[in-house]
């Protein structure tokens, strides 16, 4: 039987833009600090190790994701996975990967650790404007198995407009959804909390949301990292941490950390329902959808 009970932590991280020396020594604090207030898992935001921001003018070789890139593991994630292994703690943050294969491709990756060090690396499967500048999509989703059961991570337009790879994640078992983000204020109020509070909701699990906070290299980042989950009440979620997005104090640097029971996730629609005789859930009938849309030449040609 897995745990239920968990001490989760999430960042609200205003990554200084270009420095990872500074970036990782300011990380690794936090998990130190995480660890000695209890806490069992750590999230960080989307490319929490060097800022996100891109210089589109430049080509790749010139631009600040590729110089600072690296492989995983690699220089950084060493260290990181020594931290972890000391504190027994469990932690994710974002980062540019570098290929292995081949140095000239790079991922906006997150970094995935556990009490044995690192577990490896989650790249980020949908690419808003303007990562397409300097990163390549990844293609898989990424498991992670803890005492707590497994737990899925995403890198934020993953969340906001994709829910298959979250529902994926829900209908896996997964109980707790990681989304690590780089939500800034020029996409405006909607996005963030009501998509979030939406997926809580529908898929009935909870999620720890890390997001950089301030100005970057010039976007200014919402901040408004929370652990939101399921409220005793019906339909509703609950903020067991953080902020909503548009708060006033949302983009202030700060860990919060709360206790949760994943119990309370119910996760109903991918469960047994015996007046269908099936889940709620379709996925063959989705299949048959989805299969459907790819006979459309609009969705792969230009």
């Amino acid at each position: 039987m897995f745990k239920d009970v968990m001490n989760l932590s999430v960042v609200t991280f205003n990554a200084v833009w270009g420095d990872k020396e500074k970036n990782l020594n300011r990380i690794k604090g936090y998990i130190e600090s995480a660890a000695k207030r209890g806490s069992d898992f750590i999230v960080f935001p989307e490319m929490a190790l060097t800022g996100y921001d891109d210089e589109t003018e430049k080509p790749l070789e010139e631009k600040m994701q590729f110089k600072l890139s690296e492989t995983i593991p690699g220089e950084s994630t060493y260290e990181i996975a020594d931290l972890t292994k000391k504190y027994g703690i469990y932690a994710v943050f974002g980062m540019p990967e570098k290929d292995t294969a081949d140095p000239s491709k790079l991922y906006n990756a997150l970094a995935v650790f556990s009490p044995d060090g690192l577990v490896g690396s989650y790249r980020k499967m949908h690419l808003p404007a303007p990562e397409p500048n300097w990163a390549t999509r990844g293609d898989k989703p990424f498991i992670l198995d803890t005492p707590w059961g497994p737990v899925g991570c995403a890198i934020c337009y993953d969340s906001y407009c994709f829910p298959e790879l979250m529902r994926y994640y829900a209908a896996k078992g997964c109980r707790l959804y990681i989304n690590s983000t780089a939500l800034a204020k020029c996409h405006g109020k909607g996005l963030g909390t009501t998509t979030l509070e939406a997926g809580v909701i529908r898929e009935g699990i909870y999620i720890a949301s890390a997001n950089l906070g301030g100005m970057d290299l010039y976007n200014d980042f919402w901040g408004g990292s929370s652990i939101i989950g399921p409220s005793r009440k019906t339909w509703e979620p609950y903020y067991f941490a953080g902020h909503k997005f548009t708060d006033d104090v949302a983009s202030e640097s700060e860990m919060f950390t709360a206790t949760i029971d994943l119990s309370l996730a119910s996760r109903f629609l991918f469960k047994y329902n015996a007046s269908v005789e099936g889940t709620d859930w379709r996925p063959e009938k989705y299949i048959e959808m989805f299969e459907d849309t790819l006979k459309d030449s609009a969705l792969i040609k230009k």
